[in-house]
Parts: C-alpha cells; structure tokens; sequence
C-alpha cells in the first residue's frame, strides 16, 4: 500500500505488538492503523479498551485508521480515515466483560463507523476495483480543509456535516438543516442555542469549500 498522504509508494510496517499503529510512512511519517475483517463493514467496528481508544482520539498522535474487508483471501474494500475525523462521540463504551470472562471487569469498545461523515471515508479499494491513487490522494487532501485541532470543535463540525450529507438534493435551505435541531439537541444537550450553532458550523463548511451560500434567503449548495 502506498501512503495516501503523501503518495510515497510504499508503507512501512512497524515491529509486531507496538501499540496503536501498524503502518507507517517513512516519508511524511504519518502513521497508520489495520482494522480487517472477513464480513462486510456496517455501522460498528470492534476496537480495543475504551479508555485507550478515547485517550487516542483526545491524543495529537492518534493514527489514521485502514478499514479492510477481504473475501476467500482477497480484498474486496478498503477505505482509510484520516485521524481528524474521529471524536469521543464516535467511539462507543462496550459493557463490561462478566465476572466469569478471563479478563472480568475490562472495558472494550466499538468505532461508530456509520456516523464518521462520508468525505472523511476515502475508498482506495471498491468492490475489488483499486481506485486510482491519484484520486485517493485528492480526496484525502480535500478531507483535510476538515481538519479541526479542537475536540469539541470538531464534534460540532462534523455532527453538521452528517446531518447535510443526509439531505438527498444538492441545493437545500436553513429550514431543511434546521429539521435535525432535535436530533443535534440530543447529542450536546448542553447547547441551548442549536440553530447558531448550525449557521455557524455551514459558515466554516462554506469556508473550506464544502458548500456554498447561493442567496441571502438561507440557500446553500453542496460541493462535494
């Protein structure tokens, strides 16, 4: 696999049993995890102990993550996420293990995969069809006008950015986004002022050229 950061041409692989990562690049040392699995890739990922995954997310050195499902030994999809688009939100507090299990009492946890928005799912590999890396290396550089150092930030941006991508026209207004005020209500049920908040995070998608304003009565088109 080449870096789809930087395009080297191939990856390195860390020493077995090194925490967290699994590949890196010698180049622009970006790090990389491997999630595979032999099933199809639906909303949840199994991940390791909670407390470890949320300190990795919260963490400046938390690696982009390679989700690859493979059939009869050959690889069917492969998407990797740039490590800017996780957040605690997304990742879920498993129930502790019972008091009979080996390691009674440990915390695990899953990736949210359903809810990291779709520009941050780059495909490399679709269907058994290897998308060209000059394409994947587009897509990842667009993904990081995404990329927001602060957690809660973050959150905010990407909740919004999940409730446009499920509006299914191209152009839609204030009062199609304003319908998932309930919805963001129940994530940060801390914020009283839900509707700013949207017209504020749509200003930043505005600004790193997701969307664009088209009028001054609330009109927005999607970009990308």
């Amino acid at each position: 696999m080449y870096c789809p950061c930087c395009g080297n041409v191939v990856l390195k692989k860390f020493e077995n049993n090194k925490p967290v990562a699994d590949f890196y690049c010698e180049k622009c040392k970006e790090q990389f995890e491997l999630k595979s699995s032999g099933k199809k890739i639906k909303d949840k990922i199994v991940d390791g102990a909670y407390v470890t995954a949320i300190d990795r997310v919260n963490s400046k050195t938390n690696p982009d993550l390679f989700v690859l499902q493979y059939t009869d030994y050959k690889v069917r999809n492969l998407v990797v996420i740039p490590k800017y688009f996780f957040t605690p939100t997304i990742i879920e507090k498993r129930k502790p293990l019972t008091a009979t299990a080996r390691r009674a009492g440990w915390v695990g946890s899953n990736i949210l995969y359903g809810q990291i928005p779709t520009q941050g799912r780059i495909k490399v590999i679709t269907d058994g069809e290897i998308i060209s890396p000059e394409i994947v290396l587009n897509e990842y550089q667009k993904a990081s006008y995404l990329n927001v150092d602060n957690i809660e930030k973050r959150g905010w941006l990407f909740d919004v950015l999940n409730c446009v991508n499920l509006i299914s026209e191209d152009v839609f207004s204030l009062k199609d986004i304003y319908r998932f005020e309930r919805l963001l209500k129940d994530i940060h049920p801390e914020n009283n002022n839900i509707k700013d908040k949207i017209r504020q995070q749509l200003q930043f998608l505005r600004d790193r050229g997701i969307i664009e304003f088209i009028d001054n009565r609330g009109h927005y088109r999607k970009l990308q």
